[in-house]
């Protein structure tokens, strides 16, 4: 006994009924539910953060690691990249903060520490002044600028548009790996510290050194 086909229409219907009844609610992905998943969004939007393990606190000289916190809204990923002398603590390192949020997207918030060797960008220092009320020629050392914690820096391309952001660090210090080009680094606001440092206009050239910036703001002392 031969069967006939059903019409066109219902082969259509019944395809759409598979499609929906094999995908996630609403036909949108679900977002990471652990802290695992976190990172593995994380690791897969960098190139460079290819094999790199969680933080081992037991592991003596280890050189790459992320680490994972809860952030309520969703989670803070920390990935760190140390070089030189590592076994006795790095000499010198790069780390990038992201925060993911439980729908999926991940937003880089600051990174901060030196460019990785062989890449262009931008670093520097932040500090603040003066720190006497009194400036004196010769200057006196114990008067010199202070370095600024926590200042964030905007750093927008030729387009206007918002390309990375750098913390400085306890040490005042930043570092942003760019692409060559020109760019725009727009110090923010920092509490207790009067007025905000003009922006800067710096051009990123290939196989040159990073460019290096020094930013003051002030403290307000006369």
């Amino acid at each position: 006994m031969r069967r006939t086909p059903p019409p066109a229409a219902l082969t259509v219907a019944l395809a759409v009924l598979v499609l929906v009844g094999c995908s996630p609610a609403g036909g949108v992905s679900p977002g990471p539910s652990t802290a695992e998943d976190a990172a593995r969004l994380v690791l897969a939007v960098d190139q460079r953060f290819a094999g790199i393990r969680p933080r081992d606190p037991d592991l003596i000289g280890q050189s790459a690691w992320y680490e994972v916190t809860d952030a309520g809204d969703g989670w803070q990923v920390q990935v760190y990249v140390g070089w030189g002398d590592c076994p006795a603590g790095c000499i010198s390192h790069h780390a990038w903060l992201y925060h993911v949020s439980r729908g999926g997207t991940v937003e880089l918030v600051s990174q901060e520490g030196e460019p990785l060797p062989g890449e262009s960008g931008i670093r520097g220092v932040v500090t603040a002044g003066p720190t006497c009320p009194v400036v004196t020629d010769p200057p006196d050392p114990n008067c010199a600028e202070r370095p600024v914690a926590g200042a964030e820096l905007v750093i927008r391309d030729a387009n206007a548009a918002q390309v990375a952001r750098a913390t400085s660090g306890a040490d005042g210090r930043f570092a942003v790996a760019l692409a060559p080009g020109a760019y725009e680094v727009s110090p923010q606001p920092v509490d207790g510290l009067m007025g905000t440092p003009a922006p800067l206009e710096v051009r990123v050239e290939v196989g040159e050194p990073s460019e290096q910036l020094a930013i003051s703001y002030d403290t307000g002392i006369r």
